[in-house]
């Protein structure tokens, strides 16, 4: 695990993309081969990343959830889901892509997020497939903004505190639309 721990950091603080094999070595102290007895190559290290940090955005979600129903849950989510996003940037990276179908492991963890989203929307009593149509905008919702932001795309000389907080106002409203 400390290599993926390791592989986290290093990726919170050059980008998810400039993860090596090399970088994480040397961070570590031990020669590249060495990588090998704990993850199958890069691609088993950006996987593994991608699972980690799958599980500790769940792990936040979760955590903001608890004790708060409706409204107030899937704010405190929302606002958590922003949190990891600015603590945590070259992990949040690595879990962006859907996960490869035939890795049940990473397809569960991804799933448990799913899940966790569509327990704080019961109080709705929206059918099934349309509780699905409400976790792709929360996720987009919170992926739209702290991506804008993270990238520098809000120019303007307004508090994006202020402009997460009205979006997230406007959401829930939506949620609370008949029409769906």
């Amino acid at each position: 695990m400390s290599v993926v721990l390791t592989a986290a950091r290093l990726a919170d603080e050059v980008g998810f993309e400039n993860v090596t094999l090399a970088a994480v070595a040397s961070r570590l102290g031990v020669r590249i081969p060495s990588l090998y007895n704990h993850v199958k190559g890069l691609p088993g290290l950006r996987r593994e990343l991608a699972l980690y940090g799958i599980r500790e955005l769940n792990k936040r979600l979760q955590g903001a959830a608890i004790g708060k129903e409706s409204d107030k849950a899937i704010e405190s989510m929302l606002y958590a889901y922003r949190s990891f996003v600015r603590e945590r940037p070259g992990l949040y990276q690595a879990t962006l892509h859907a996960p490869d179908p035939q890795d049940r492991e990473v397809q569960e963890a991804s799933q448990a997020i799913i899940e966790t989203v569509l327990t704080v929307l019961e109080p709705f009593h929206f059918k099934y497939e349309d509780a699905l149509h409400v976790v792709r905008g929360f996720r987009s919702v919170a992926h739209g903004f702290v991506s804008l932001e993270a990238a520098g795309g809000f120019g303007l000389s307004l508090d994006t505190d202020e402009s997460y907080r009205r979006l997230i106002s406007v959401f829930l409203r939506g949620l609370h639309c008949s029409s769906l």
